[in-house]
């Protein structure tokens, strides 16, 4: 999956250094050229990878295509972070992951404009490494863990895009020291590679928003879990992937 996500990268790349356009989808959220070219390269290459795996990706939803799936499922966001993009501030990623029994248990988030490849082979396994877009899978990688919670405070990350109310009240629970602004999954990340704490996100995200970027940071060591306690799960057909409310903790107790 890492390959499929750097070749992604490198398309949305040569997209990006140009100049583009953009229209609104049914929900007014935007859409580029990047999004559907990078999400048609994906989807042709895991099929012609795996052609029994089922893929749930955000533009083919957004037409109305929603396949039925078993347990066992990919989630596809071709550009997560359509807004970064568009004001070229380039937090945006590429997220792929791969969802058993409603856990993601592999997952891949490339920032293709910082460079930036994150990937969870196993539950318990994820590297990072700096991969150029359309570049070789690098040998040289760094192992991903979260980090213990600082004594002088917690850093929290939230949404560049979608900063609400309900988010700085849960975060007075905390005693956090500094607050980071990430765009994308890039903020579960940050997490996965000890940068920071705490990422709670009281706001509407669908499935491929943050499946990716789940398998990752649980490999690390961190949780993901909904404002009951409970993980975060997938294959929520019935709400149309919609997901709830959910906290992302690195080595930080819940409230």
């Amino acid at each position: 999956m890492a390959r499929i996500a750097l070749d992604a990268g490198k398309l949305i790349m040569d997209i990006y250094e140009g100049d583009f356009d953009f229209t609104k989808k049914g929900d007014d959220s935007p859409v580029t050229l990047a999004d559907e070219k990078a999400e048609a390269l994906i989807l042709a290459a895991l099929a012609e990878a795996d052609p029994d795996l089922k893929v749930i990706a955000e533009e083919a939803m957004a037409a109305g295509q929603m396949p039925e799936h078993g347990a066992r499922f990919a989630l596809v966001d071709p550009l997560d972070g359509t807004k970064e993009f568009i004001n070229k501030n380039g937090e945006f990623t590429v997220n792929i992951a791969i969802i058993e029994h409603g856990r993601p248990v592999m997952g891949v988030v490339y920032a293709p404009a910082l460079s930036r490849l994150f990937v969870a082979e196993t539950h318990n396994s994820a590297w990072q490494a700096s991969a150029a877009p359309g570049a070789a899978v690098p040998a040289e990688r760094q192992r991903l863990r979260i980090r213990k919670a600082p004594d002088e405070g917690l850093t929290a990350v939230a949404s560049k895009s979608h900063r609400t109310p309900e988010t700085d009240a849960f975060l007075e629970k905390f005693q956090v020291a500094g607050l980071k602004g990430a765009g994308s999954s890039l903020k579960f990340c940050l997490i996965a590679a000890g940068e920071a704490d705490l990422y709670p996100r009281m706001g509407r995200t669908m499935e491929w928003d943050t499946a990716a970027g789940q398998a990752v940071v649980e490999a690390a060591g961190g949780r993901v879990l909904m404002e009951d306690g409970a993980p975060l799960l997938y294959g929520k057909r019935e709400r149309g992937y919609d997901n709830p409310y959910f906290i992302v903790y690195g080595g930080v107790s819940p409230a």
